[in-house]
């Protein structure tokens, strides 16, 4: 089994990465933990990114003997589209997202990536709040 963890530092990490590992660990399933950026971030940001993402994986995933890998996505899509994409490629079984409380207008406004996953994703999509 694969696993999608979509790391968003607004989301509540904590409880996300506790059910990924908690899923992986039940399944014996591999975790890419992905982050979307923008194709003008900054390299400065990317390198600390990079960091954060190894650090998680090593402290979440590794230390529990969990196989993961860590994947930064700057391809120019909206953060929705990479994650569908990249699960796509990956053949992945299970996408994990953190979600939060917004309201209709900011949803109409701004759109919402998780709306975007839980509907266009080839797989399931475990949502945590």
């Amino acid at each position: 089994m694969k696993l999608l963890v979509a790391y968003d530092k607004n989301t509540s990490t904590s409880k996300v990465l506790d059910k990924a590992l908690n899923r992986a660990r039940e399944s014996n399933a591999y975790v890419y933990l992905v982050r979307t950026c923008d194709p003008d971030t900054k390299e400065r940001e990317i390198q600390e990114l990079e960091h954060r993402l190894n650090e998680i994986r090593k402290e979440v995933f590794k230390k529990h003997g969990v196989e993961s890998e860590t994947h930064i996505l700057i391809r120019g899509l909206t953060p929705g589209e990479d994650i569908v994409q990249y699960a796509y490629e990956k053949n992945v079984d299970e996408i994990i997202i953190g979600i939060k409380k917004r309201s209709k207008v900011e949803k109409l406004m701004f759109g919402s990536t998780a709306q975007y996953i839980i509907l266009e994703a080839h797989c399931p999509v475990l949502t945590v709040k």
